[in-house]
């Protein structure tokens, strides 16, 4: 038989019979993120903050030993941070996260039907904090920043905004529930939805390296490494700095706000408004991110709060209290999301589970001495303002730290770029 020698024409429709594999996205990952740091609520300030009066009714406590509880199981909660980054590197992302949810959610759902002595009271929040604050968080920073390449600082800016929403609307589900119904009730409901959570990340998280379709490892600084590197301490003392900060002046800011004439009908305006300016700051740092220096942006947003906090003391109309709620809501907003997005780009995605987790811990240490500090000030000086002018003076002297702090060279990565030509300068 004759054979055929003419050549192989390719097929014009074989792309469409046999298409390439596509990599994921990791915007996938970046979402379940967001959903993640909303699962943390429970073992936050803000999330205690909704039921402390009803245990301080239940467990017939006072307020400074539920004080004495909640720093202490603070402080020690904060440990969890560095285990829950070195199995995160040696585990995996997915089985570290499903195994600090599950138990956060039985920790609450036991706190929803305990009525017995503050001995136990104490080891539930301190696990609370530890699991919710502490490791939880560890894993939701890591799950948005070991799936991103380029473009890290824009899409932290989307997480941040979008966890920042999530919190708006479970305040008002979980916060309805705990006013008309009863607290107990509503930490059941939160019981329930880690479990969901739980489900969903076992469902739709990916590892980073499936998402880059990669075998070997990204390559990055070690924990080691990082915290002799000059750079991881100019950000995570800056951060502290800002968690000390913010922690104190939110627990006593309508206190501080009274000293100087405001009512409290003024500061729930000013919460409101800050709260939308810190929106808009996450957003304006992620786009900004793409263009600019990290430490340019956080040593803006420092000097924009030492300002702020300087000028506190000196407020007297309500135009210059806006101006102030302003300021200080773009720098909350730039500061979160510098926090979660420099660590990659700074030390690289084979060990971040580990150096983010250290960071976390030297952040959740300085949150829990803030509040402390600011009332022990309170009470040696009879005002807030004293410790304004300190803490203005020492955050502004960070940033000018900031600014002449540079950025290593970006370590080379597998996992897929965020970057889509968006242009970028660090």
């Amino acid at each position: 038989m004759p054979v055929d020698s003419s050549p192989t024409v390719p097929s014009p429709h074989l792309d469409q019979v046999h298409p390439a594999p596509r990599t994921p996205s990791p915007w996938g990952n970046v979402i379940l993120a967001a959903v993640l740091m909303l699962a943390t609520l429970p073992g936050r300030t803000q999330g205690l903050g909704l039921i402390t009066e009803h245990l301080l009714r239940d467990f017939q406590l006072d307020r400074v030993t539920y004080a004495k509880i909640n720093l202490w199981a603070t402080l020690l909660g904060s440990a969890f941070c560095l285990p829950a980054g070195w199995i995160i590197d040696r585990c995996g992302l997915c089985r570290t996260t499903i195994g600090i949810v599950l138990p956060l959610a039985a920790v609450v759902f036991v706190m929803s039907a305990f009525s017995g002595s503050v001995a136990v009271l104490f080891v539930l929040v301190l696990l609370s904090r530890g699991l919710g604050q502490s490791a939880l968080s560890v894993a939701s920073i890591t799950a948005a920043g070991k799936s991103i390449g380029r473009g890290e600082g824009w899409a932290m800016g989307v997480y941040s905004a979008l966890f920042s929403i999530l919190y708006a609307v479970a305040f008002i589900f979980i916060g309805g529930t705990v006013e008309h119904h009863d607290w107990r009730l509503a930490w059941v409901e939160v019981a329930i939805g880690l479990v969901v959570v739980a489900i969903l990340t076992a469902c739709f998280l990916r590892e980073p390296l499936r998402l880059a379709g990669a075998a070997e490892s990204v390559n990055g600084a070690t924990l080691g490494e990082a915290l002799r590197a000059p750079v991881f301490w100019v950000f995570a003392v800056a951060t502290a700095l800002f968690a000390l900060v913010y922690a104190g002046f939110g627990l006593f800011n309508e206190a501080i706000f009274a000293e100087h004439g405001f009512s409290a009908e003024i500061y729930h305006r000013f919460v409101a408004i800050s709260a939308l300016w810190a929106l808009s700051g996450q957003m304006l740092c992620g786009w900004l991110s793409l263009r600019r220096s990290m430490p340019r942006l956080l040593a803006m947003a420092l000097l924009l709060l030492a300002s702020g906090l300087a000028a506190l003391p000196q407020l007297h109309t309500l135009t210059q209290l806006w101006i102030f709620a302003g300021a200080f809501g773009l720098a909350v907003g730039f500061v979160t999301v510098i926090f979660f997005a420099v660590w990659g780009r700074a030390f690289g995605r084979a060990h971040l589970g580990r150096i983010q987790g250290a960071a976390q811990m030297v952040t959740v240490f300085a949150s829990a001495v803030g509040p402390l500090l600011f009332a022990e000030s309170e009470k040696a000086c009879g005002s807030f303002t004293p410790l304004l002018y300190i803490l203005a003076t020492i955050v502004g002297i960070s940033g000018l730290t900031a600014w002449f702090c540079q950025l290593p060279p970006s370590p080379s990565t597998n996992v897929p770029s965020l970057h889509n030509g968006f242009g970028h300068t660090d």
